[in-house]
């Protein structure tokens, strides 16, 4: 069976009785080099295990099992199950959790499933839980590789540079703990229902930490602060987002420590500058 072909798709809907529920962001491909190329380069090979989200009937799956050696695919509709049942029944490596991904323990679930192996995540997200499936994701803290589609402007702000327009705190995110790369768009057309926005698939890379951000928490409260009023100055925005913590002029005064003009807005500084900040600040305390 041709998963992306539309008339099959179809007919293999319309046998199980499925309805497309705009409530779980559900939009199911139908051009076949978008999951091959996906599989292609998210790092699926003999020796890997995969978790995927939201198979939907399965074309990515598909591809994900004749690269890799187990392929666990996380389903929150269980409408789909029985479609998923027919779709992989031909691949005895590709198994189907029915739950929700973000309710899951998915550290304890790469253990349980992919015990010597090497876990990696591929996933042609549901738009609605982009960013927090994205964040379990990372925080799991067990995968090689993350490569998911997701919707353009996320897949832009997850790569943005300093100082540009799309760079703010879940780009720092992302960057902190991973190489992201945007490998490439996928048009609207290449989707049924047809969704309103372009897709893009990114590919993340673990990394370890950086050595120079010595506190996580207080790192991340500070950028966190430094995009809370986007448009204001460093300052402004750390006063108004860290108040309670420190007084203005102990913000300005680390600013200032650190070489910044004191005009400078949170959006131009590198995940360095940002560890440099965050331990300038808790010098002054």
């Amino acid at each position: 069976m041709n998963l992306c072909d539309t008339s099959q798709i179809r007919a293999l809907l319309a046998r199980h009785g499925f309805r497309f529920s705009k409530s779980m962001g559900q939009n199911f491909l139908i051009a076949d080099w978008v999951p091959r190329e996906i599989a292609s380069a998210s790092g699926a090979a003999p020796g890997a295990g995969v978790l995927e989200i939201g198979p939907g009937i399965g074309p990515l799956t598909v591809q994900l099992a004749e690269r890799a050696d187990q392929v666990v695919s996380v389903e929150l509709d269980r409408s789909l199950l029985p479609i998923l049942a027919e779709t992989l029944q031909d691949f005895p490596n590709a198994e189907v959790v029915s739950g929700d991904i973000l309710k899951l323990d998915i550290s304890a679930l790469v253990r349980e499933k992919f015990s010597g192996l090497t876990p990696i995540a591929c996933a042609n997200l549901p738009y609605n839980i982009t960013t927090p499936a994205i964040t379990a994701l990372i925080e799991a803290g067990c995968f090689s590789f993350i490569t998911v589609m997701i919707q353009r402007e996320v897949a832009q702000r997850i790569c943005a540079q300093p100082g540009t327009k799309d760079y703010g705190a879940f780009s720092v995110y992302c960057q902190y703990y991973t190489r992201p790369e945007l490998l490439f768009e996928v048009p609207p057309e290449c989707f049924i229902p047809t969704p309103k926005v372009t897709s893009a698939v990114v590919r993340m890379v673990h990394r370890p930490a950086p050595e120079e951000a010595d506190d996580p928490e207080h790192f991340f409260k500070v950028v966190r602060a430094s995009f809370a009023l986007r448009r204001k100055t460093l300052l402004n925005s750390l006063s108004a987002g860290l108040s309670g913590q420190y007084a203005k002029e102990d913000v300005a005064r680390a600013i200032e420590r650190c070489g910044f003009p004191p005009d400078i807005r949170g959006e131009r500084l590198s995940i360095p500058q940002f560890a440099q900040l965050s331990r300038a600040l808790r010098g002054i305390v």
